[in-house]
């Protein structure tokens, strides 16, 4: 087939590139406007240094019919463009192979990266490991910016000394500490001196005013460096810690991506002048290469896919939103499109937050180079890849099993008619024998274990066929969270797929999610470099705005001015690449958000829609308002009718098409094609047997052609696979569309399969993430939305936990407990259909009160019993009590905490939400002496019925697994998924000695808990005797049975140390005994907030040391809570050290055990409420010292500009975090409040008081103890 330019080469020839992991994709654009691609292995060092430049070369070599060496410079005069998206910053942020570079940042915030959002990456991982900070040294700088407070507080306020200035349209601000009265000049030299030539400079509440970052910029580059990011133009958006991670990733990725522009120049003649050369951004728009810069290069390569899409798969008729399922061999990549490009704001790559605009898409490490691994009975896809050197075993360098390989096993691959690339030399074929040499192995192992299991055997190809189908639903669930997971019906979509392997298994992927329809383009192999070469020419420029979107005539003027000067700039920039005026068109984006919330949904807004005097018109933002808000009820399925529409920040676009592809049309049809069946028949392994398959290429297809499953589709770059049950039919485009049919119910049987027992375990736990998708998508309080305070689970008839997502871990064994007390109070049958119910009570399976529990029975069999149960924990930022935020501090009984649910409170009955028992549940507190009923009833109230729909949406997705596989199907694997946990923790004591081991720990007020467990070895189980705990506290460090039940757990899994099941099989193989009247088996009006708080980490820590797994850590959640009338009650958790192992140091700043909860960004707090955020730095040598030291704790200052109450709920500020093995403790915590005039007070451990304005709150959190003797 032809494919022709629309705007053609003149002469020349064009090329689009798209350097991946772990092949270069490389389309040659031809004069003639004839396209022809070529598929390369990104790093084959024996045959060429570059990839790209040799896929230019060969394709010059044709072109001329002339020789060019490998080592020669190539010659320019044929090349008219090049663009290109690589992966050489994505590679270097990887690796950490980035450049060397210091931070220049605000005074008491040099720890900020390393503290981050205090979240520990591996919620199991006793040996906590922080992605390594992409920054060598860090200097603070003696600058202070701060915000204008609220006018509410302008009789109580704290006046602060300072100049008062405006930028933009905020007044108010205050220059506190000028930089031009600090040191940076010569800390900047200092650097210099040190060998530093990039530097990254984030100050805070810079995003408002830049001039100090200005300033440090200018002196930076007087004193030489070469490069320097500044944050205000990196990434100039509000939220002080993703900014600052995104310069210091732009300090260190951007020398390395100017480097790798200036290597490839060099490998033409004239360093290509006169060539327009172009990179892909990861907002899938074109840049020269002077604004290819690091930050926004990480998605180069996938954002190239996304565009490809656009093109090739999207219909303009139907508008039928499309999945791009881009399927590498390192891992896929997952996007969607309705139209118009979805980009998000913040995202994560290799453990670094990213903040800038880039295409909105997930990506899984499962690919075809995923390696495969059998683990404690289940098959295992990735994360490990294999790579493209060695790459799977297939490849002929000795390397490892992967989906490839059993692609080529099931003869999905065809070595054959495969490019022959491969082995030392890079000219053999696949190696089908290696392959099936492998899997042999891996069988015979497998087969062992299931004969030891009393389970049937399994051929080599059932081995390799499982591997493909849990790789198969591995890479469904970042679809469904893509889908689902922002409102829309994921089979309401069309599957495009793409990349290296996804055309072998789109079929089934897109039978998993039930979508009907894949297209694959003619390109589909190349798909991302095609959209590389089909991009716009796209400039930016983003202000962070911050205001009211309904505004009046003299702020609108002052924003229409404002947008037209950033029109002007970057269409300057366009202007200034070679663009005419005409080429140019602009899209202004306004980030819209509800007041108080953080999720931002971007509005176009019309700019040219004025009035007689140029201003923008209201009636555009009233339009804007009514957009937003209908997609905040199809995204969130609600609306704040009483909260202000803010304008988070306005992006404008300016873009340009420098050459683009038209409709591609075939030249095959013709009488000597139209009768074409196949090359030959292949048996092919689908379902579990060998299956007669017709083999056909691509290229002899004709438009129309139906190719009935099973068959293969071979093209020089791709292979794809229609499956059995699908149909494949050729498009006037060369396309293939193929019919995916649904098989009906699948047969598996109820017996235990290693295979399908994997592929359950990502089912239902991906319906616990979707679950959660949902809760944090619909609440509205920052402590669910935002905190991410929150957990979602399943549960059997009997209500023992069968699966969860990885939330928090304080709430799954609560949960269960809840769910447990459930049935035994109202009998199995009790709940009805279309009721839930609403608990919190601390002997009904709560933790404390503000955890708000939701548990919904799912009828499927018949109306008389629950088959299953969903249920989710979030907790509220206040249901009344003594104190906002409901944490009181000294609170001696459990009405004193906020309102009690209990004996099964009903919230839905019918499907109706009883909201005026719920108002009168909440208010019910007032009735007690000092205490008040909830100050956020709104919040509650929306946030209860967020915490209903995601149980509703557990239900569906639940349903919709029973339907696709049988009522007794799930039942039958829940129960496998539960036995195989029980499994691997009866393996674990059975690897441990018959002994009792003991341990015990004192809390503040000199309570003890006392542990013995007994380890029986022979039957693997464990007794867990909590006899010689002291009694029930006169205050609130009661610790319900529910709390003692997810510490378990939660210590049980991290003891295994592998990524096994956490459910009720993990408690099978253990017995409780708590006394009662302890500080473990409270009374029914015990108070309780504590317990889950402070007394659930020392258990932790008990556990833990009698397994002498680790030290103590800092034994606490550090909680805070401040409010006054104007702004209701904020309350934050704080990290501190965690306990050192016999292997490992403990971490620094960092949550441990039982939470997992982030802390607010400081510039949010800041812009929020009346409160500064003086030092939030790492508390050095705090922790214990040994062997192996013990994290640090934090400090954390926060200065208040309007009166307060504030209470503090902490531990170990009289008890020292102990070490083992004669490892040292960590210190104490400590919490002060220093007054005006400088003078500290300790306020002790547990408090509420009241502040004025100008007082500040000091708090440093305990360290974590030390393993070992220390060495001298």
């Amino acid at each position: 087939m032809t494919v022709e330019c629309k705007k053609k080469c003149i002469g020349k020839l064009g090329f689009a590139i798209d350097r991946g992991g772990t092949f270069t994709d490389v389309i040659c654009c031809y004069p003639s406007g004839k396209i022809e691609k070529l598929k390369l292995l990104s790093e084959d060092p024996n045959k060429y240094k570059s990839a790209p430049t040799e896929g230019i070369r060969r394709f010059l070599q044709k072109f001329t019919e002339k020789n060019i060496p490998i080592e020669e410079p190539l010659p320019t005069e044929n090349i008219e463009w090049i663009r290109m998206g690589t992966t050489v910053a994505t590679n270097a942020l990887l690796e950490r192979k980035g450049q060397k570079c210091a931070l220049l940042v605000s005074k008491g915030f040099k720890d900020i990266l390393h503290i981050g959002n205090q979240t520990r990456p591996n919620l199991f991982d006793l040996n906590i490991i922080k992605p390594e900070v992409p920054c060598d040294k860090v200097v603070e700088v003696n600058e202070r910016i701060l915000l204008p407070i609220d006018s509410v507080y302008k009789d109580v306020e704290y006046k602060i000394d300072g100049l008062y200035g405006s930028c933009g349209h905020l007044d108010g601000l205050i220059i506190e500490s000028s930089i031009e009265a600090s040191n940076v000049e010569k800390q900047i030299k200092l650097l210099k001196e040190e060998g530093y030539t990039s530097l990254a400079v984030s100050f805070l509440n810079s995003y408002a005013y830049p001039g100090h970052e200005r300033h440090a910029e200018a002196e930076a580059y007087r004193a030489g460096f070469e490069h320097v990011s500044v944050s205000h133009k990196v990434s100039n958006m509000a939220k002080f810690v993703p900014r600052t991670f995104t310069t210091v990733t732009d300090a260190y990725l951007t020398p390395i991506v100017k480097e790798y522009i200036e290597s490839f120049k060099n490998n033409f003649t004239d360093n290509l002048r006169g060539v327009n050369l172009e990179f892909m951004r990861s907002d899938g728009g074109l840049c020269a290469i002077n604004d290819f810069i690091g930050c926004r290069a990480i998605l180069s390569g996938p954002a190239g896919g996304v565009v490809g899409v656009s093109i090739t798969a999207y219909d303009e008729k139907t508008k039928q939103p499309v999945i791009g399922f881009d399927m590498g061999g390192t891992s896929t990549d997952v996007s969607r499109y309705a139209g118009e490009f979805e980009h998000t704001l913040e995202t994560q790559t290799a453990g670094v937050t990213i903040q800038v605009p880039q295409m909105d898409i997930h990506t899984v490490a499962a690919g075809g180079g995923s390696r495969l691994f059998f683990r404690d009975g289940r098959f295992i896809v990735g994360p490990e890849s294999a790579g493209s050197d060695p790459g799977p075993v297939c490849y002929r360098k000795k390397g490892y099993l992967t989906i490839t390989d059993a692609n080529v096993v099931l003869k999905k691959i065809i070595p054959e008619r495969f490019p022959k690339i491969f082995g030392p030399n890079g000219n053999e074929p696949l190696d089908y024998e290696a392959s099936y040499n492998e899997f042999e192995k891996l069988t015979k192992t497998i087969n062992l274990y299931l004969t030891e299991m009393g389970q049937s055997s399994l051929s080599i190809e059932n081995v390799a066929e499982g591997f493909v189908n849990v790789a198969n639903e591995t890479m469904s669930r970042p679809i469904r969270t893509l889908t689902e997971g922002k409102g829309y019906n994921t089979a309401a979509h069309e599957l495009c797929s793409f990349g290296g392997a996804g055309g072998q298994h789109c079929c089934a992927v897109a039978e998993k999610l039930g979508i009907t329809k894949i297209k694959i383009s003619p390109h589909c192999g190349l798909l991302s470099a095609y959209g590389i070469g089909a991009a716009d020419t796209v400039t930016d420029t983003i202000w962070p705005y911050n205001d009211d979107l309904l505004i009046g005539e003299r702020k609108r003027q002052f924003l229409t001015k404002k947008i037209i000067s950033m029109m002007k700039e970057t269409k300057d920039n366009l202007l200034n690449n070679g663009f005419k005026n005409l080429d140019v068109h602009h899209k202004v984006e306004f980030y819209l958000r509800y007041h108080k919330t953080d999720s931002t949904i971007p509005i176009v807004v019309d700019i040219a829609k004025t009035d007689v005097n140029g201003i923008l018109k209201l009636d555009e933002l009233e339009r804007a308002k009514e957009a937003f808000e209908m997609l905040h009820k199809k995204q969130f399925g609600f609306v704040h009718c009483d909260r202000k529409v803010i304008v988070k920040d306005i992006r404008v676009m300016a873009s340009a098409k420098r050459f683009s592809y038209p409709k591609i049309e075939r030249t095959n049809d013709n009488s000597s094609t139209n009768n074409y069946e196949y090359e030959e028949i292949v048996k092919c392994f689908f379902n579990g047997k060998w299956m007669e398959t017709k083999c056909l290429l691509l290229e002899k297809l004709t438009t129309g052609k139906v190719i009935d499953g099973p068959a293969l589709i071979l093209d020089a770059d791709s292979t794809v696979v229609v499956d059995p049950n699908c149909k494949g039919t050729i498009t006037y485009d060369g396309s293939i569309e193929i019919d995916v049919q649904d098989r009906g119910l699948k047969n598996i049987g109820v017996n235990l399969n290693p295979i399908h027992l994997s592929i359950f375990s990502h089912r239902l736990m991906s319906i616990a993430e979707q679950m959660g998708k949902v809760l944090e998508r619909t609440a509205i309080s920052t402590n669910i939305k935002e905190r991410l305070d929150f957990s979602c689970a399943l549960f059997g008839p009997d209500g023992d936990l069968i699966a969860n997502a990885p939330h928090i871990p304080v709430h799954l064994g609560g949960m269960q407990t809840a769910v447990k007390y459930l049935i035994k109070l109202k009998g199995h049958g009790g709940i009805k259909p279309g009721e839930a119910v609403l608990s919190n009570h601390p002997k009904e399976g709560g933790s404390h009160l503000p955890d708000l529990t939701v548990i919904t029975p799912i009828y499927i069999s018949n109306q008389e019993v629950p088959d299953f149960f969903v249920a989710n924990r979030g907790h509220h930022s206040d249901i009344g009590g003594l104190v906002p935020g409901s944490m009181p501090p000294n609170s001696t009984t459990i009405f004193e905490e906020g309102a009690v649910f209990k004996n099964a409170f009903t919230i839905v009955e019918n499907g109706i939400f009883l909201e005026s028992k719920v108002i009168e549940a909440l208010n019910e507190p007032s009735k007690q002496p000092g205490c008040t009923g909830t100050r956020q009833l709104g919040d509650n109230l929306a946030d209860l019925k967020a915490q209903i729909a995601a149980n509703q949406k557990g239900i569906s997705l639940l349903t919709d697994l029973t339907n696709e596989y049988g009522l007794d199907v799930v039942k039958a694997y829940m129960k496998h998924i539960t036995e195989n946990a029980e499994k691997c923790v009866r393996d674990y004591f059975k690897s441990l000695p018959n002994s009792t081991i003991k341990s015990k720990d004192i809390m503040d007020d000199g309570t003890v808990i006392n542990l013995s467990i007994k380890i029986d070895k022979n039957n693997g189980k464990a007794l867990f005797d909590f006899t010689g705990t002291g009694p029930q506290s006169k205050y609130n460090l009661n610790a319900p049975e529910g709390v003692v039940k997810a510490a378990i757990i939660y210590c049980i899994r991290c003891l295994v140390g592998r990524d096994i099941p956490l459910n009720q099989g993990c408690l099978n193989p253990v017995e409780i005994i708590i006394p009662p009247g302890t500080i473990l088996t409270p009374s029914d009006d015990a108070a309780v907030v504590g317990g889950n708080v402070l007394t659930s980490q020392r258990i932790c820590d008990v556990i833990l040391s009698a397994f002498n797994a680790c030290a103590a850590s800092h034994g606490c959640m550090n909680n805070i809570t401040f409010g006054n009338k104007f702004m209701g009650g904020y309350y934050e958790t704080i990290g501190g050290g965690s306990g050192a192992g016999d292997t490992f140091d403990g971490q620094s700043a960092v949550h441990t055990h039982m939470t997992n909860t982030r802390i607010t960004d400081p510039e949010i707090v800041e812009a929020r409420y009346p409160v500064i955020v003086r030092e939030f730095c790492i508390r050095k040598d705090s922790g214990g010292k040994g062997k192996h030291d013990g994290g640090n704790g934090i400090i954390r200052r926060l200065q208040f500009r309007a009166p307060m109450t504030l209470s503090v709920l902490t531990e170990r500020r009289t008890t020292r975090p102990f070490g083992l093995g004669g490892g040292k403790p960590g210190k104490c915590g400590i919490n002060s409040i220093i007054s005006l005039n400088g003078e500290k007070k300790n306020i002790g451990g547990k408090s509420t008081i009241e502040v004025s304005a100008g007082e500040m709150l000091e708090i440093k959190t305990p360290g974590g103890g030390g393993y070992g003797v220390p060495t001298i």
